[in-house]
């Protein structure tokens, strides 16, 4: 239990522990007994914010960049929006919250939430979060996130070749080809 302790404030209480400060912008559209960003926050796995700086790294699927390693040097932290998959168009796109950061989209993967178990890019916001850190070079603490949901080993079991692949991608075109070799039905505008 003591160790458990000292992981968790780790996380928040020293950042340069971890290079990338994991963060929530929470609006509190879902259910909040199965809200993963609001369990993130409780357990001081990441932090919840109303203000996304410009070191920020905002985890969008609208953005037309995907996230890759290259972006540890312009970022200090990566942010989830927590909203509800049916209202994201208009929250990530009129509300322009991911302009406020560095947007990225996360390159696809598999749901192993509940909800939306096995489906391409249906993400929860502990997974979106997780991928990004994975493949911005914090495993550990991807790991420690997902380690807090029943379900969170099945993320990484599920998409283990393609989180290692693309973290071990040296630039965001080798990604977005890396993308292309595991989902070839996926079409990129």
């Amino acid at each position: 239990m003591k160790v458990k302790r000292i992981k968790t404030l780790m996380v928040l209480g020293k950042h340069d522990v971890f290079g990338m400060k994991p963060l929530v912008y929470m609006l509190h559209q879902d259910d909040p007994f199965k809200c993963t960003a609001a369990k993130l926050v409780r357990f001081r796995l990441a932090l919840q914010v109303k203000f996304i700086s410009r070191t920020t790294i905002v985890l969008d699927p609208f953005s037309e960049h995907t996230v890759s390693r290259r972006d540890q040097t312009g970022a200090d932290s990566v942010c989830a929006i927590d909203c509800s998959w049916e209202r994201a168009d208009e929250v990530l796109k009129h509300r322009r919250l991911a302009a406020r950061g560095i947007p990225r989209r996360l390159p696809a993967m598999l749901a192993a939430n509940p909800t939306n178990y096995a489906k391409l890019g249906k993400l929860s916001s502990v997974e979106a979060l997780a991928g990004a850190l994975y493949i911005l070079n914090e495993k550990d603490l991807a790991v420690g996130m997902m380690d807090k949901f029943k379900w969170g080993h099945t993320f990484l079991q599920l998409n283990a070749n393609l989180l290692d692949d693309y973290a071990s991608a040296e630039t965001e075109e080798q990604v977005i080809e890396l993308e292309a070799e595991y989902f070839p039905q996926m079409v990129r505008n």
